[in-house]
Order: structure tokens, then C-alpha cells, then sequence
């Protein structure tokens, strides 16, 4: 996690067996792209399989196809796949993260 934000709580303590949202638009995370990429990763391994996770990223960063995708392309290969949802009215972003069944 970033050293900046050490002290930033993580976004769950829980494995998440259903859908949920991870909130990545906080202060902290306006400051730091790197904080909101680690907290993305943690969000989708405490995810079960056959679920997805909303990844609400914050607008200061721009579009998360410039750089959540491909991060988590890198750590999760096929095992997940990742869509765009939509721009909040906030300004911030919604991923949705489907974490794949095994096979």
C-alpha cells in the first residue's frame, strides 16, 4: 500500500460471498492512484467466485481503462474480467469485476 496512506483503512476486512461495492473515492484515495489500484486488488481477492465487486473508483484519476484495467489484467489474468459500468453524477467511476468460477 502506499506510504503516503499507511494508515488508511482497508476498503473490507471480509471475504464477500455476493456482489458488493468497494468504496475507492474517499480523500485519501483522490491523493493516491496507487492506494486506489491496491485497494482495487484486495477488493476483487475477497471476492468469491461466480460474484462481482463495483469498484467505485474516484474521478481525479480519469477513466480506470487508463490504469485499473490493465492492473488488474496483470495480477488476475482470465480468472476475472472487468467492464466499465458508468460515470457517477459525483464524477467518480464504476468497474464492475466479475471474479471467474474455477474450472
Amino acid at each position: 500500500m502506499s506510504r503516503v496512506h499507511e494508515n488508511v483503512p482497508p476498503v473490507t476486512d471480509a471475504v464477500h460471498d455476493n456482489s458488493w461495492s468497494a468504496n475507492l473515492e474517499t480523500p485519501e484515495h483522490a491523493e493516491d492512484r496507487a492506494l486506489v489500484v491496491a485497494q482495487a486488488v484486495d477488493a476483487v481477492e475477497k471476492t468469491t467466485a461466480g460474484n462481482h465487486v463495483n469498484l467505485v473508483s474516484h474521478a481525479a484519476h480519469g477513466h480506470p481503462e487508463t490504469y485499473l484495467f490493465d492492473a488488474l489484467d496483470d495480477r488476475f489474468g482470465e480468472a476475472v474480467s472487468a467492464d466499465y459500468v458508468d460515470q457517477c453524477g459525483c464524477g467518480g467511476h464504476v468497474t464492475r469485476v466479475h471474479v471467474h468460477e474455477e474450472a
